[in-house]
């Protein structure tokens, strides 16, 4: 909640891609990994730069942990940093989205400093994912990536509330043998996991589809598995009103836990 505090305050101004507060988000992060700690994945340090058209040069911020069995296959945690900025005088805090995806993936990559995984996990926190997902097109195509050597992406986007204590995990219909896995996370998890918003509209009648709704949908496209956690819009998504008083703990740490859980259990059954 302390960091989530810090990143959705008006310090950081709502972190556009190519704002003051995006480049001071930017800079959480990569602190944030240097502390954890990972290594850089690039031979320049954390940033990896990338260039959009309007809103002058975006940077993801890419950090790598070696796991202890290096034949393995990458596990990919991502989240994006970026949210609206400022429209019409007021700042867009984005609490929710997605500055709770971007503290929950620098948890995450402090725990797997600590507890050292089978996969080499890279932590990616992205730019430019509310202007067409700009920071993840960018990723997938840099020398940072091989698709062939990808086991997953699992991607964090708003995860830190919700009024029936439900989180989705997305995914699952275009790789089945997840169920089980989120299954098993379920039976130690304090929110509950539901399963879908991922299923094309032609398939179930719901055109509510995630998969290219989030940075997951990068991945998806050059055909690498993903899993998706976030909860449903609210009442403040892509307003200013997206504010961290709105945050409730219990369920925020209750879904850190859980996300963090699943990917201990990726890198278990993965191979």
């Amino acid at each position: 909640m302390a960091d989530l505090r810090q990143v959705a305050s008006a310090e950081f101004e709502g972190r556009a891609t190519g704002t003051a507060g995006g480049l001071k988000a930017r800079a959480w992060v990569a602190d944030a990994f240097q502390r954890a700690p990972l290594e850089p994945a690039g031979s320049s340090g954390f940033l990896e730069p990338f260039p959009t058209k309007d809103h002058g040069e975006g940077a993801n911020v890419v950090g790598r942990l070696a796991g202890t069995e290096p034949g393995l296959p990458t596990i990919v945690v991502s989240a994006h940093y970026d949210h609206l900025g400022r429209k019409n005088g007021a700042v867009y805090y984005g609490a929710d989205d997605n500055a709770s995806g971007t503290v929950t993936l620098a948890a995450a990559a402090r725990w797997f400093a600590a507890h050292r995984p089978r996969h080499t996990m890279v932590f990616v926190a992205f730019d430019g994912e509310e202007i067409g997902l700009l920071g993840s097109k960018a990723f997938v195509r840099s020398p940072l990536f091989n698709a062939s050597q990808t086991a997953i992406d699992v991607n964090l986007d708003m995860v830190s509330r919700n009024d029936r204590n439900e989180i989705y995990a997305s995914g699952v219909y275009r790789s089945p043998w997840l169920k089980p896995i989120v299954m098993d996370v379920q039976r130690r998890a304090g929110v509950t996991i539901k399963i879908g918003h991922d299923r094309p509209a032609k398939k179930r009648g719901d055109p509510d589809d995630w998969t290219n709704e989030s940075d997951q949908g990068a991945f998806n496209d050059v055909h690498v598995p993903f899993l998706y956690f976030g909860v449903e819009d609210h009442a403040d998504y892509h307003k200013p009103t997206d504010t961290v008083d709105k945050i409730d703990p219990t369920f925020f740490g209750n879904a850190a836990d859980m996300i963090v859980e699943a990917l201990v259990t990726l890198d278990g059954k993965l191979h």
